[in-house]
């Protein structure tokens, strides 16, 4: 003979997790908008389709039975997963994206980055976010492939326009021990060509671009910024690096400037690029504004 499978709705089990969390019959139908009747009958035919007792009376208050509490348990991951694909549906009816993918080059400030992520958060409705992070005209490729809505680029692509965002400001430093700082005196280029400068590798496949003074003889590149500035700060060279990424090393005494007649600092604007201004939703707008804001607020006082 074949056993009857119970047939318990969704909304069943929500009454049922309605009645548990709030206490009481009423209570729930309050909650949930219901007529008391409505809930009381939901829970009777709940019942009468189960093989084992799921609540029972304790004084004045409705509580749940040890097989109870284990079908609940189970049933909040299904209520909320429902819950979940309602929102998700709505959203996308809404024409809201359900991921933002942004192109990033790694210059731009961290902190700045986590700020602006948390003020996307509320807004975000779930939407994920896929961060590309690059390294001069790999971000511009993510645009130009598609890869990205949005980009934060430190060059416009042909064809493309942007709001222009932050500056950047490089610093030529090194260790205070390094044999450029023990010289004391003002730094030439030409100090500069018979030491190790490090740089980062452009990130781009096809369109790879230099920036900045690149004429020392020892010339060491590397694929991450984080590797440039520990091994600057391990006195292994020099390097133009963004202040706002060093500024404990600064600090800390580990990274000091180069005293350089001229060229010791140099800037590089930032700007946001959609990679479709007139097709971009909601969760890619709102990104863009928390990028914006973010940056508007930011203060990043020049390292003295």
């Amino acid at each position: 003979m074949t056993q009857r499978i119970p047939r318990i709705s969704l909304e069943q089990w929500a009454v049922l997790q309605a009645v548990v969390d709030e206490g009481s019959y009423a209570k729930a139908a309050e909650a949930l908008s219901r007529s008391q009747s409505s809930i009381s009958y939901a829970l009777k035919g709940m019942q009468e389709q189960l093989p084992v007792e799921v609540l029972t009376i304790q004084g004045r208050k409705t509580v749940l039975t040890p097989a109870g509490e284990t079908l609940l348990r189970q049933a909040r991951g299904l209520i909320e997963d429902a819950l979940s694909l309602e929102y998700l549906a709505n959203n996308l009816a809404e024409g809201w994206e359900t991921e933002v993918r942004l192109a990033i080059e790694a210059i731009f400030p961290t902190a700045l980055l986590s700020q602006a992520m948390a003020a996307f958060v509320p807004e975000s409705r779930a939407s994920r976010v896929q961060l590309i992070e690059s390294v001069l005209s790999g971000t511009q490729e993510a645009l130009l492939n598609g890869e990205a809505d949005l980009a934060i680029t430190h060059e416009l692509p042909p064809g493309f326009l942007g709001q222009s965002l932050l500056g950047v400001t490089f610093t030529a430093v090194a260790h205070p021990e390094h044999p450029l700082h023990l010289l004391e005196r003002e730094l030439t280029h030409n100090d500069l060509r018979a030491h190790r400068q490090f740089v980062v590798r452009d990130s781009g496949l096809k369109r790879r671009q230099d920036a900045g003074w690149l004429a020392a003889e020892q010339r060491w590149t590397v694929t991450q910024l984080k590797t440039s500035i520990q091994f600057v700060s391990d006195g292994l060279g020099f390097a133009w690096l963004p202040h706002d990424h060093i500024r404990e090393e600064l600090e800390a005494g580990h990274l000091k400037p180069l005293p350089l007649a001229e060229g010791g600092q140099r800037e590089e604007k930032l700007f946001l690029v959609y990679a479709n201004r007139d097709a971009a939703g909601p969760a890619t707008q709102a990104l863009a504004r928390s990028l914006q804001t973010a940056c508007r607020q930011w203060e990043s006082p020049p390292w003295k």
